[in-house]
Order: C-alpha cells, then sequence, then structure tokens
C-alpha cells in the first residue's frame, strides 16, 4: 500500500508525522497522523494507542490540541489518529454536523448511500493497523481510546474485540447511543430502523453482558453541556455493575466538553495504558 507523507514535525524527541493513503475499506483517500516516540528512532518497537476523535474533527485536532507527545515520548508509545469519517467529492455526506463527513461513528454502514464507504469499523480494527505496523518500527500491542463520538469507538471496538487491545479509554463518551439523540440519528442511518441492529454499537449494551474484560478508564466533564441529553454515563456505570466490568469512571466538577478537559487529564490516560501496553 502507497502512503503519501504530507508533513513532518519533530516533538519532544519524536515525530510527528501526517500521511494520506487510498483505503480498500473507505473506497477514499483517506488521511491519518502518527506520533513516533524517540525510541522508535532507535531501533526499538514501540507499542501504539489508537486515538479516535468526535463529532466534525480530523486527525489534527489531538495531536495539535491534547499535549499527549511529552507523556508519549517519555513512556516510549506511538500515538495513531486516524481521520473520522471517509471524505471526498463522491462521498455521501448531510447537511447536519452529526452526520455523514466528519461523524463516521465507528460503524460499518448497512444503508444506502452510506454503504459505499462508510465503513469506519472495519477501518479502524482491520486496515490501518496492517498499515501501520507494516510501515513504520512498532509492535502488535494495541490500545485505544477517544474523546465524544471516538470515546464511544474506542469502547465499543475494544469490547467487540478483547484479543487486539490491551486497554481502553475515554473523554466523555456517548455511552448508551441507542437512546439519545445523537446515536439515534447516526444508526438509523448508517444501520437502518432495526434498532437490534444498533446494540452492538453500543458501549453500554456490550458492557452489560460483557464476558471477556478489557481494563476501562473513563473521564467525564461535571459542566459537559452534552452530559444530560447524549453522554450519559450513568448508564455505562449501570452496565459495569450487572456484568463486574473493571471500569474506573470518575466525574470532574467543572470541566467541560472541550479539549481542556482533554489536555488535563490525557497524561493520566498515556500512564494508564503505558501499565497494560509494557507488560
Amino acid at each position: 500500500m502507497t502512503i503519501e507523507n504530507l508533513s513532518v514535525n519533530k516533538s519532544f524527541g519524536g515525530w510527528h508525522k501526517q500521511y494520506s493513503h487510498r483505503s480498500s475499506t473507505l473506497n477514499c483517500n483517506m488521511r491519518f497522523a502518527i506520533y513516533l516516540p524517540p525510541q522508535a528512532s532507535n531501533g526499538e518497537k514501540v507499542p501504539v494507542l489508537y486515538w479516535l476523535s468526535g463529532l466534525t474533527c480530523s486527525d489534527e485536532n489531538f495531536m495539535q490540541k491534547a499535549g499527549a507527545q511529552r507523556i508519549a515520548a517519555e513512556l516510549g508509545i506511538a500515538i495513531v489518529a486516524p481521520d473520522t469519517s471517509p471524505r471526498g467529492d463522491n462521498v455521501a455526506n448531510d447537511t447536519g454536523y452529526d452526520l455523514g463527513q466528519g461523524a463516521g461513528f465507528y460503524v460499518n454502514a448497512t444503508q444506502a448511500p452510506w454503504n459505499s464507504h462508510f465503513h469506519m469499523y472495519d477501518y479502524v480494527v482491520n486496515e490501518l493497523p496492517k498499515l501501520i505496523e507494516s510501515t513504520f518500527p512498532v509492535t502488535d500491542k494495541r490500545a485505544i481510546s477517544g474523546h465524544s463520538m471516538g470515546g464511544h469507538g474506542a469502547l465499543t471496538i475494544a469490547m467487540l474485540n478483547p484479543e487486539r487491545y490491551r486497554s481502553m479509554s475515554a473523554f466523555s463518551p456517548i455511552c448508551n447511543p441507542v437512546n439519545c439523540p445523537w446515536g439515534q440519528k447516526a444508526f438509523t442511518a448508517y444501520l437502518g430502523k432495526n434498532k437490534a441492529n444498533w446494540q452492538r454499537h453500543d458501549a453500554s449494551e456490550l458492557m452489560r453482558v460483557a464476558e471477556h474484560f478489557v481494563p476501562a478508564k473513563v473521564d467525564q466533564g461535571g459542566a459537559d453541556d452534552f452530559l444530560t441529553e447524549q453522554l450519559k454515563p450513568e448508564s455505562l456505570t449501570l452496565a459495569a455493575q450487572v456484568s463486574g466490568y473493571p471500569l474506573d469512571l470518575q466525574m470532574h466538577e467543572g470541566y467541560d466538553h472541550s479539549y481542556y478537559f482533554i489536555a488535563s487529564f490525557i497524561e493520566e490516560h498515556l500512564r494508564f495504558h503505558a501499565n497494560y501496553l509494557k507488560k
């Protein structure tokens, strides 16, 4: 697979690089960013944290705003941030910010016109890691994290593939999308009206019946404008109690939905993942 390097920036002794490649899974050109810590330049293969961003975001938001590179360099962890959806003139879109380009929801769409390109689940789980592991000095030890829509993606993808991920975490995730407006709109469009097909991509539904556990850390701001209507962290807490899932969910008074919140606690998340990636 041919990839094109779009930019290179040195950061904390490592390298932030942005690439474009043709995705056979999504049937379009895709962009991703990777931070390679200094250890990767010294002949060492390093584990990878995959970061999934939220609605309207791209690969750039986390890499530019979260301030993760310093700790990733210290810990020797690569970070890979894909885009949040397929993009392009021939890719279906919607006038709303919460559907279409920039809003892939990390599922495989089964409904037209979305099913021609919107297979973000397969892209994140299969195609992108295969590309990363065959191109860069990384191991197959993986963790996954994300924010909001990306938090939903990180939790559901890890629970559906517990053999592929050492740990999972999320900031302000959409915890119960089958019961919130964002999730209901996206799942109806991408997966159809049969709500039984939605549950496979709902973190609370998956956690409630889980038998194989991936260590989980979730942080949520108490002043988040989306907390009650869209995010519903209490549903995830209740689900974990049913299955005995090892979930560490912390509420933080005064914090909102922004990257100021993510930047405040990203170090704790990276150290959490390092505990499992370095074993």
